[in-house]
Parts: structure tokens; C-alpha cells; sequence
């Protein structure tokens, strides 16, 4: 995998109050030639400039989207995103190819642990299936998902959790930057980061 331009487009409507994500923030912000979007930040009215976020889509190769799972979905802000920003006729359709050969990967935080994401558990589905919507969204604009980075069980984390969770995302942003994921294993796993030494060449 070749070096990649990153663009983490983060997506928290209570960020003030989000101690994951404030360390999963600090990561990537430490991180040299990775793009940091906030869009809470960028659109509190849900006002989404069209135009602008097309060209940040164009001027990377890789998309992640940040956020922590809201029922078992994404903040409001980022589905408003992916209806105004990924037009027929630009991502997908007719000479909708703008985004094809790119990767997307889905960095989440769920307070529920990891054992209650699937059949035997209270939440029935795991997470891979809960984000089918973005598996087809992909798929519909030829992007690559690539296995999310999830962070289960984060209503008890402590300090120690958080700073391995933070050290984790940093350094995956930084392997997928330079190049040194082993892809062909990461695709078999249900979460990237499940055996993220092994994946780092």
C-alpha cells in the first residue's frame, strides 16, 4: 500500500464532553500529514458547504470517519454530510466516479462492550453488520471500507484505556500514512485494531 494522504473527517455533537474522543483528537492532531476536519465544528447549522468538502474528498486517498455509534448509527451531522456531499453524477451513477479507488475506514467508540454486539448479546447485531448503510455506500461509490477501528466497553475507561486507545489510533493513522498496513490480513478481521501489532509491517 503506497503512502497515503489522510483526511479524518470527525463528527462529535458533545465534544466538550468526550473524554475518547478528545484523546482520539489529540492522536490525530500529533500526526504529520493527516487532515483534520471537524464538522460539528465547521457546520453547527448543518449548513454543509458542497463544494469545499468535495475537494477535500478529492485531495486525499484515505476518508475516515470518526464518531462515536449513536444508536447504532452515526451522529445526524455526518449523515447530512453523505446526503449533500456525495451527489449523483459526482461519487456515484452516470460519471459519478470522483471517489473510485479511494479507502474509507470507520473509527467508532461504543459505550456497550464488545461481547453485546452480536447474537447472544443485548445490541443482537455486531457492529461490521450494524454499519451495513456505510458498507453499501462504499460500495455504490467505489470507495474500499477497510475493517472499522472500534473501541467497545468506553463508559469504563480509564486512564490506562485511554492512552492505549489514543497510542493505538495514532500509530494505525500513521502505518496507513506511510504504507505499512498489511492489508490482505486486516481484511479478515472484524475490527482493524483486534490484532493491530500483527498488521503493522
Amino acid at each position: 500500500m503506497p503512502a497515503a494522504r489522510i483526511l479524518v473527517l470527525f463528527a462529535h455533537p458533545a465534544f466538550e464532553r468526550s473524554r475518547v474522543h478528545r484523546r482520539l483528537v489529540a492522536a490525530v492532531r500529533a500526526q504529520h500529514g493527516v487532515t483534520f476536519h471537524d464538522l460539528y465544528e465547521a457546520y453547527p447549522d448543518f449548513d454543509v458547504d458542497v463544494r469545499r468538502e468535495q475537494e477535500l474528498l478529492l485531495a486525499h486517498d484515505l476518508i475516515v470517519l470518526q464518531h462515536p455509534f449513536y444508536w447504532y448509527s452515526t451522529p445526524p451531522l455526518v449523515k447530512q454530510w453523505i446526503d449533500l456531499v456525495l451527489e449523483y453524477g459526482w461519487a456515484y451513477g452516470v460519471r459519478g466516479t470522483a471517489l473510485r479507488g479511494k479507502r474509507l475506514l470507520s473509527a467508532i467508540s461504543a459505550g456497550g462492550p464488545e461481547a453485546s454486539y452480536g447474537r447472544s448479546g443485548s445490541n443482537y447485531f455486531t457492529v461490521r453488520e450494524l454499519l451495513a448503510p456505510l458498507v453499501q455506500t462504499a460500495q455504490l461509490c467505489g470507495l474500499e471500507l477497510l475493517p472499522p477501528f472500534v473501541l467497545y466497553g468506553t463508559h469504563g475507561f480509564d486512564a490506562d484505556d485511554l492512552a492505549r486507545a489514543a497510542d493505538e489510533y495514532g500509530r494505525l493513522l500513521a502505518a496507513l500514512r506511510d504504507g505499512r498496513v498489511d492489508l490482505d490480513a486486516a481484511r479478515a478481521l472484524p475490527r482493524i485494531n483486534l490484532d493491530l501489532g500483527a498488521l503493522l509491517a
